[in-house]
Order: C-alpha cells, then sequence, then structure tokens
C-alpha cells in the first residue's frame, strides 16, 4: 500500500561536507556486484517461472478477514481496527486517459515499455539499499505493486523481492498492460476506506471516475504513495503539493503541455462533504498514527483484515491528562471555513529513556488532521537550545561571555525582544532571558551548518539545504526554518537532553503479532550518544534556569525541570518544550491558518498547559533530580571522573567509546527486521558531521573571558518570551512541501 513520507538566501559560506573515504565506495562497488549477481540469477529463475503455464487467480482470499486490535501499554484494547471496504470495480474503458497517464507517469513512467520489471529502478534501488545498509527502496513497477499486493507480504526482504519479480513476469506474459493497469486501478488503495479509483472519486469528488477533470486526475494519483498524508481531508496543502508533482511529472512524459498543466493547478478545487468515521474514544489521534505506521509497513489489507495484535507505547491515564490539559486553557477565537474552533494546539509526551510516545493530543476536535506528527510550524526560541549545544559541544560553557550589541549580516538586523542591549552576557544569561542577539552571534562564529548537525542527530528531519528558500542562513538560529518542526520530533530531540546526550528515537510500537500468535515485530528501546554528558549537563542546568528565573517561570511544577519557551514573529506559533529525568513534552498552540493569537507567547499558555500536564502526569512518580553532573553544574565544580557507574566506567568512557565507533543512520527503529518508525529525509552533505565538529575533546579555552568587572546580572525581564521579529524577506511563510519525509519506499505505489 502506500507509505508515509512522513522539509533563506545565504549569509555566509558553509564548510563543504565531509569527503566521503575510499572504502565507503568500495563497499558500495562490491556490494553493487552481488546485488547485481543475485538479481540476475533470480531474473533467470524467474524467466523459467514464467514459461510455466499456471494463470494467477487474483480473486482469490486464503483466510477470512480478521479484525486487528490495538493496546496500550498496560496491554489493555483500546481500538478494534476491521475494513470498512468501499470497492466499486470499473472496466478500463471508464477510467480517463488522464487518470491512467497521471499513475503511469507518477508510478512507473517507463510501464509500457518494460516486460514488468524494470532494470533501471532496480538498478536505483539497489544503490539507495546499498548506502543505507537496508533495504529502504524497492524500484517496483506497477506489475510489480500488483503482483505484491494480490500474492506475497509486504516484508522487505531479498527473498520477497525475487518472488516479486517472478510473479511479476508471470502477470506480463499472461495479461495485457490495459489489463494490467485496470487490475492495479481497481485495487489500489486510497484511504478513507476507499480501494480502487471509482470509490476514490465518489470519496473525494463526490463524482464518477470517468466525469473527472485532469487536476482531479492527478490530485487521486498522489494520494496512494501515503493515503493519511495526502488525503485532501487530511491534509489539503500537502495534497495540493503532490497533486502539482504529478501534473509536472505527465508534462515530463508528454501526457499533457504546460498550458494544460498550469490550467489544471488554477481550475477550482471542489471536495465532496467528508464522511467522518466514528472515532475511537480514547487517544483518536495516536490511535490514527499507530494505523498509518501499520499500514505503511504491512500495507491496508494486513491491518484491516488479517487480525493484527498491536501492543503501543501509550499510556492512557497520561494520555486524557494531555487532553484535559489542552482543552482547559485553549482560548476559542472563532471557527473557520471547515467548522474547527480556532485556535488549536498540540501536545507529545515521550519517556527519554525509552523513546516510549507516552501521549499525543493533535488537537481539540474531531477533525483528522494530526498537528502532533503533521503540523509542521516555525520553533521560534524552542530551537535556540540546540545552538546553545553547538556551543557547548565546541568549547563554550555556560559562563563563556557573548556581547549583546548591534549587528547587521547581509542587511538584516536582529534584534532583542526588549529592542535594548546588555552589553557582554553569559551563555547562562542568553538561555534565560531568550536573547536573539548574542544567539546570532554564536551561531555566525560556529557556522550555523553545527546547530543543524546537532538538531539532526537529535531526530529533526525537517531541514531543506538545498534549493531556494533554504536553512542555511544564520535565522535559523531564532528558529525561522523554511518548514518548521513538529511537535513529536522537538519532543523527542530534546529527550536527548533530558538522557545526558543520549538519543533514543521516538517509538508508538512495542510489539505486533500475527493472528496465528506469532511475534512479527519486537521494539527494543537503543540509542546512541549524540553529544557529551556534560554538554547535556551543561544545557540542562542553562534550561532549569530558563524555569526558576527566566521566560519559562510559568512553567514551574515544584521539581528539577528544564525547559525552553519558544514564540514566533506576529504571534503565530508559542510554544513549551521542557522536560524533567522521567518525561519530556512539547506544547504548541496556534492557527491553522496561520492567524495571530493575540499577543499569546511561549511563557504563558503553552508553559501554564505544560505545566498543568506535568503536574499531574507525575504525580505518582517520586522527584528525580537531573545527572549528579547536572547538580555539579549547578555548584560550578568539575567532578566528571567522580561520576561512575557500577562497573567503575564514568560517562566520559561510554562517550568516549560511542565516538570512537563507525557512525550509523541509527534513526530507525533498532532490532527489527519487519518494522520500524519513519525515517527523516536527510540531505548528503548533513548525514556526517561537518568539518571542525570534533569527536570530543576536553572543552577549549573560553573564546571570550569575562572580564573583571564587566557584567552585573540584570533584573529579571517582565516583559513577555522573547519574539523573533523576522526580517524581509529572510523567510516568509512555509511553501507547501512536494514530497513529506519517506517511511519505506519498498511499499510505494511506485517512484516520483
Amino acid at each position: 500500500m502506500g507509505r508515509t513520507d512522513l522539509g533563506r538566501g545565504d549569509v555566509q559560506a558553509q564548510p563543504s561536507a565531509p569527503k566521503k573515504k575510499s572504502s565507503t565506495f568500495l563497499k558500495i562497488f562490491i556490494g553493487l556486484i552481488i546485488f547485481i549477481i543475485v538479481m540476475a540469477v533470480g531474473v533467470g529463475i524467474g524467466f523459467v517461472t514464467a514459461n510455466m503455464n499456471v494463470k494467477a487467480d487474483l480473486s482469490k482470499d486464503i483466510l477470512p478477514p480478521a479484525s486487528s486490535h490495538i493496546y496500550d501499554s498496560a496491554g489493555n484494547e483500546i481500538a478494534i481496527i476491521h475494513a470498512t471496504e468501499n470497492r466499486v470495480p470499473v472496466k478500463i474503458e471508464q477510467i480517463p486517459m488522464n487518470l491512467q497517464n497521471a499513475f503511469v507517469a507518477i508510478e512507473d513512467n517507463r510501464f509500457y515499455e518494460h516486460k514488468g520489471v524494470d532494470p533501471r529502478g532496480l538498478a536505483r534501488a539497489a544503490y539507495t539499499n546499498i548506502v543505507s545498509q537496508e533495504i529502504a527502496e524497492g524500484g517496483s513497477t506497477i506489475t510489480q505493486q500488483l503482483a505484491k499486493n494480490a500474492y506475497l507480504t509486504q516484508d522487505r526482504t531479498y527473498k520477497r523481492k525475487i518472488q516479486e519479480i517472478f510473479l511479476a513476469l508471470q502477470l506480463e506474459k499472461q495479461y495485457t498492460k490495459q489489463e494490467i493497469l485496470e487490475l492495479y486501478l481497481n485495487q489500489i488503495y486510497f484511504g478513507q476506506g476507499a480501494y480502487g479509483v471509482q470509490a476514490a472519486a465518489k470519496t473525494y469528488f463526490g463524482k464518477n471516475v470517468e466525469d473527472l477533470t485532469l487536476g482531479e486526475c492527478a490530485m487521486l494519483a498522489g494520494i496512494p504513495k501515503s493515503p493519511n498524508y495526502y488525503s485532501p481531508f487530511n491534509n489539503l496543502n500537502a495534497a495540493i503539493a503532490r497533486r502539482d508533482t504529478v501534473l509536472d511529472q505527465m508534462v515530463t512524459y508528454g501526457y499533457i503541455s504546460h498550458n494544460e498543466a498550469s490550467a489544471a493547478r488554477q481550475a477550482e478545487l471542489v471536495l465532496a462533504p467528508q464522511n467522518v468515521p466514528e472515532k475511537h474514544k480514547d487517544a483518536m489521534y495516536f490511535i490514527e498514527y499507530v494505523t498509518q505506521l501499520l499500514v505503511d509497513r504491512y500495507g491496508a489489507d494486513a491491518v484491516y483484515k488479517e487480525g493484527l495484535k498491536v501492543y503501543t507505547t501509550i499510556d492512557l491515564d497520561m494520555q486524557k491528562m494531555a487532553e484535559e490539559a489542552l482543552l482547559m486553557y485553549l482560548p476559542e477565537y472563532y471557527t473557520d471555513a471547515n467548522g474547527i474552533v480556532q485556535p488549536q494546539g498540540a501536545i507529545v509526551a515521550v519517556e527519554p529513556k525509552t523513546g516510549y510516545i507516552r501521549a499525543m493530543v493533535g488537537g481539540r476536535g474531531t477533525d483528522q488532521f494530526n498537528r502532533a506528527t503533521m503540523a509542521e510550524r516555525q520553533p521560534g526560541s524552542a530551537f535556540k537550545p540546540f545552538v546553545f549545544v553547538a556551543g557547548l559541544e565546541n568549547g563554550y560553557t555556560p559562563d563563556t561571555v557573548i556581547e549583546d550589541s548591534p549587528i547587521t549580516i547581509a542587511g538584516w538586523s536582529p534584534q532583542n525582544y526588549s529592542r535594548r542591549f546588555s552589553g557582554n552576557v553569559t551563555l547562562r544569561t542568553v538561555a534565560i532571558f531568550s536573547m536573539n542577539v548574542p544567539t546570532v552571534k554564536i551561531a555566525q562564529a560556529l557556522g550555523i551548518d553545527k546547530a543543524i548537525y546537532y538538531a539532526q542527530e537529535m531526530g529533526i528531519s525537517t531541514f531543506v539545504l538545498t534549493g531556494d528558500p533554504n536553512d542555511t542562513n544564520l535565522a535559523v538560529s531564532l528558529g525561522g526554518l523554511t518548514r518548521g518542526v513538529t511537535p513529536l520530533e522537538i519532543a523527542s530531540a530534546y529527550g536527548t537532553f533530558a538522557n545526558s546526550g543520549l538519543h533514543i528515537p521516538h517509538t508508538a510500537i512495542t510489539k505486533v503479532l500475527d493472528r496465528n500468535g506469532n511475534i512479527i515485530h519486537e521494539s527494543v528501546p537503543e540509542g546512541r550518544q549524540v553529544i557529551s554528558p556534560e554538554s547535556a549537563a551543561d544545557l540542562t542546568s542553562m534550561l532549569e534556569d530558563v524555569i526558576t528565573k527566566g521566560t519559562g517561570k510559568g512553567a514551574a511544577i515544584g521539581r528539577p525541570a528544564a525547559g525552553k519557551t519558544g514564540t514566533t514573529s506576529d504571534y503565530h506559533d508559542a510554544w513549551f518544550v521542557g522536560y524533567t529525568p522521567d518525561l519530556v513534552a512539547s506544547v504548541w498552540i496556534g492557527c491553522d491558518d496561520n492567524s495571530e493569537l493575540e499577543g499569546i507567547t511561549g511563557g504563558d499558555l503553552p508553559a501554564t498547559i505544560w505545566s498543568h500536564f506535568m503536574q499531574n502526569a507525575l504525580l505518582n512518580v517520586p522527584a528525580h533530580d537531573f545527572d549528579p553532573l547536572v547538580i555539579d553544574r549547578r555548584s560550578s565544580k568539575n567532578v566528571v571522573n567522580e561520576v561512575r557507574d557500577n562497573s567503575g566506567r564514568s560517562r566520559r568512557d561510554h562517550y568516549e567509546e560511542e565516538e570512537s565507533k563507525p557512525r550509523r543512520d541509527y534513526y530507525s527503529e533498532p532490532d527489527s527486521e519487519r518494522y520500524h518508525e519513519p525515517e527523516p529525509v536527510r540531505e548528503s552533505d548533513y548525514t556526517q558531521k561537518p568539518e571542525g565538529v570534533p569527536d570530543y575533546v576536553e572543552p577549549a579555552p573560553e573564546p571570550i573571558r569575562e572580564p573583571e568587572p564587566v557584567y552585573h546580572e540584570p533584573e529579571p525581564v517582565r516583559e513577555p518570551e522573547p519574539v523573533y521579529h523576522e526580517p524581509e524577506p529572510v523567510y516568509n511563510e512555509p511553501a507547501p512541501v512536494d514530497d513529506a519525509p519517506s517511511f519505506d519506499d519498498e511499499l510505494s505505489k511506485g517512484r516520483n
């Protein structure tokens, strides 16, 4: 079935990407040769198999449909998922040529040329898989997808890929291209319970398939790649961007002209009234999220018909507390054209030591847009900790002095919220009062690529590093991202700070059983040290002061906690992201149409919601202090070598051991051959450390030493949390993105 593709001018030169080692190319070359040999043998056997005169019965169902069951972290059933299948088969003559051509252009542009298997696609997939060291892309043709959906499981193994090739060759021998396309278009899943193009046309546009316009055909062809993400009911902007991609492909391959594509883009889009299905009473956004992960991994038929038992990480009591906190404090400004009350909000809570998602609220109401996982919003000052930690990893300390004075960079003059300058200030003070200008100066001194690198290492996947606009500029240091971040990813990233620099990717599913009780997936939390324990401790001590002394006072919960406020220009977005040793949570408030929040800052409503939720969520959890290194940072003593585990090894020993190991792409769920969380889209220039990022050395001397007497601690400001006033035209509201981050290309319905 589909897959989840769950992405400003430059202001300074950035370090070039590190050169690949020759051994890497050797591995790729050898792996590619081996793969080609294996595939050649498989194709040879496939031709023999294709000569067997056995015609496939595509309508045969071996087992009766069975509902899947979802369980919470305590093993209690919280949802039953079953198919409400809406399928109306149509003949190929009823399917408009524009729709046929749209699918061929976006899914398999060589469909009419190959014999069921496209060697070019296989070569591309082989290269991608070898580089990623896993089966991430399948290179499947439309015929292969039909074979896979009709006969095979959704496993990502070479054995299944070879079986898929055999069956595709057989299908091409026994059916014409038009027959194959007809079978495929009647079988594919479009979300909302709609199977096949006729049901999809009725569901989304309220008309028969033969009456679809060019623009509607292009939009339908774009949905199967990820039915949840590209549904115009769930994510209209993404659906429109995907439609435009399909139109571009149709122009590229000569199916339509540029003028026809332009007219289709400008035509009014009229959707059918949405038939909202009955929602699960408890944790509805989380259940929808888990369901989509399962569909992406196993296919819709497996999820809705094969009786899976799915054990998740959700803590239902904590979930109800999150829902209550959001609804209690969110104001009601207006109801938008879709009947949705604004502003909206989201909460995500993650256990930092396991990565388990314990609570997820994607909004108030019953709409299907999950803001916790799908809304990419500007983080404002909530992004600054990634700049601070880049400094801490490169010789800065909380006491390092930065000059808070006017600066102009390529015509941009950033300002502090107070519109005042304080002279020499420490890094700790910069964090406490969320000062903009010193933050920009730190990023300028280090290079913004270092902050981006560490944010990516902690799971932020939405950076745009090429094209225009992009994120390779200093406005990013104040949270001015091209796309923004999701509440889920930023919560997971802050979990790294709470976990002494060890990042464990977030996960929602702990175990999946098939209808016979066989374990087909089991998750074991695993991560890696991405920043030193000392840097994590320094940052945590600074972010503790944000709550006790600075812009985050409204988030106090009566126990050790650290966090950061975030407010964007013109009050479009307000955030509070914070953590204790036991739990990290992000709170976002904003309007879906990006309207102003009437002066709401991250330090008031989001901080209040965070505090209310965390106090209740941790009510029966003993108050724990942070790692001893954090306590040490509060007293400004250096006892790093005294902090040791039961084996007598210090956190420094563990960190240096980790840093000596070859780096790998760890952002996929560990120890799982059958399922993993979505992988972030990573630009090649940032998959490894930028030049100048150390493996780790003892902190260098401070860049600037504090003279005596230079600085007097300023009186705490009473103004709301500093707001980044975006310069014109440094960055504007991000445009819709064509493609979301890839989850499992093997399971997609073709390639762009």
